[in-house]
């Protein structure tokens, strides 16, 4: 059931691989040309919504996406069609893509505005409190905690006020122009409507080697992403709402779709 290479599971395939060969071949940094940025960022574009989807950070991040792709892909493309399927996956990245948007751009709005209000007037007090609402692994706190009592000594000094002002803008380009790439809003979409065209399908689990129904396994992964959102870890780059948002759009296509008879579940 799972050894037969449909057509375009294998396009999805050769092309996802293809462009990390060439990325890596040729150390081109398409993360930062393709990757989805927040809608505000100055180097977002429309396109972004699609091309994300087709560009991976390491060879682990292609192979955990490919893997899935590979497994779980050709009975459902046998299921909807060569052409249904290629939408079902375009829509789930995509849809992924724009709900992860939505809400990044929701979430990291009032750093926006935080930003422009301490650029448009520094003071220590400011300060402090910037540092200590957006602070990350990512920076060096005790530099940062420094340059604020000595911003505090010297209040009226314009080199600690640009010293500030730099950190803030380094601050709030940091996390706001990191990418969101890989093609895992499909990927959760596909394991969606796996699990509810085929929910009494048994699986095996690679670790441990243990059968387990299909619907099960989804709910397991769809639990684990909710949870990991919910109570995110410093550190944690993972984009755990477009995995949900792809199961997301994934469980209203294959509503609709079963509804107007375009599938039907077995």
């Amino acid at each position: 059931m799972f050894g037969r290479l449909t057509p375009t599971v294998k396009y999805i395939l050769i092309i996802n691989s293809g462009i990390f060969v060439l990325q890596s071949l040729l150390n081109l940094p398409l993360s930062h040309w393709l990757g989805l940025r927040v809608i505000f960022s100055d180097q977002f574009a429309l396109h972004q919504f699609i091309t994300y989807m087709w560009i991976h950070a390491n060879f682990s991040h292609l192979l955990g996406n490919m893997f899935a792709v590979f497994v779980f892909g050709p009975l459902l493309e046998q299921t909807f069609g060569q052409k249904n399927f290629l939408i079902f996956y375009l829509l789930c990245g995509i849809g992924a893509g724009v709900l992860f948007g939505a809400a990044n751009f929701v979430e990291q709005y009032q750093l926006k505005i935080d930003t422009e209000n301490y650029l448009a007037d520094p003071n220590p007090d400011a300060f402090s409190l910037y540092i200590a609402e957006y602070k990350s692994r990512q920076f060096n706190l005790q530099t940062l905690a420094k340059l604020s009592d000595e911003y505090y000594e010297n209040a009226q000094d314009i080199y600690y006020r640009n010293q500030t002002k730099s950190a803030v803008s380094q601050i709030f380009n940091l996390k706001t122009n990191i990418p969101m790439i890989g093609a895992s809003g499909a990927i959760y979409g596909i394991l969606m409507a796996f699990a509810m065209l085929f929910p009494n399908l048994e699986l095996i689990l690679l670790f441990p080697p243990i059968p387990i129904r299909a619907k099960y396994l989804v709910f397991v992964y769809g639990a684990i992403e909710l949870y990991s959102e919910l109570n995110r870890s410093e550190g944690d780059n993972v984009a755990h709402l477009a995995h949900l948002s792809g199961m997301l759009i994934a469980f209203v296509l294959i509503r609709i779709w079963t509804k107007n008879k375009t599938i039907k579940p077995y």
